[in-house]
């Protein structure tokens, strides 16, 4: 099924004084790749800056800017126009040792072992020989053990403090997913974007819609699946951003000098149009 999806999304920070200089990144722009292609894309600032684009090591797209006279504010406005649904959320590779970074562990997607023998234990691992079922049953078991909560947890809550909370968000989920993988041997990577909530939609419904995480699993070649939802990764989900966890996708992030900031909170707005 294909969707065309116009997305509006809104981040940033006020500040409770000036703040005299800025350096920032934004990964707001989606991929272009075989399940979708990005027909229109743009990222505003505010106040008024100029920016430059690179793609990162992850292949990410990233707008890059800094400011450096007084504000008081921050305000990062993306939009873009997606055509999504186009193949199966996968895409081709080799198990070689370019994937070492996404069999290892890092800060916030590390689990114990005791939690990787349950949860290996649970899912009966030993009678599942296919890569793909033994991922997607490691994130239906998360899913059923897990709660989503929104609000629980923070940008720095790791999988194992995630578990033992037992409740989290989609980033949560994510986490605790790509590392059972991970320490199960199979190869995966955190992935960032959007999700239009409805299953069905009308040309022209605007819903709000929301930033959301999932993970990309390598089985033959690198396949979409959402835990928090239990389903497939389709053409409601427009990828953004792909990582070994949300430090390298992290939508906007810098530093600065000046007053203490708040954030602004995160708008998304997405328009079914075709």
């Amino acid at each position: 099924m294909r969707w065309r999806l116009s997305i509006r999304h809104i981040t940033g920070f006020t500040y409770a004084g000036t703040a005299h200089a800025s350096y920032n990144e934004a990964r707001m722009t989606p991929l272009s790749v075989p399940q979708q292609a990005t027909l229109r894309s743009a990222v505003e600032i505010s106040p008024s800056v100029p920016t430059w684009r690179y793609t990162d090591y992850w292949e990410t797209q990233v707008t890059a800017f800094d400011l450096q006279r007084g504000h008081d504010h921050l305000r990062v406005t993306a939009t873009s126009l997606v055509e999504t649904g186009l193949a199966p959320h996968t895409s081709n590779g080799s198990t070689s040792d370019g994937h070492a970074e996404l069999l290892a562990p890092t800060p916030l997607t590390a689990v114990s072992p005791e939690l990787v023998g349950k949860a290996a234990q649970a899912v009966g691992m030993l009678g599942r020989a296919d890569p793909s079922d033994r991922a997607v049953a490691v994130a239906d078991w998360v899913r059923e053990n897990v709660a989503y909560v929104p609000g629980s947890t923070g940008v720095r809550t790791n999988a194992q403090e995630a578990w033992a909370l037992r409740q989290g968000v989609c980033q949560d989920i994510a986490h605790l997913t790509v590392g059972l993988l991970r320490a199960m041997g199979i190869p995966a990577r955190y992935v960032s974007g959007y999700l239009y909530p409805l299953q069905e939609a009308e040309v022209g419904d605007t819903v709000q819609g929301q930033s959301h995480a999932w993970v990309e699993y390598f089985d033959a070649g690198w396949h979409g699946h959402d835990p928090t939802n239990g389903i497939p990764a389709d053409h409601r989900h427009v990828l953004v951003a792909r990582g070994r966890d949300y430090a390298d996708v992290t939508p906007l992030k810098g530093a600065y000098h000046g007053a203490p900031s708040s954030h602004i909170g995160v708008t998304v707005e997405i328009t079914r149009l075709a």
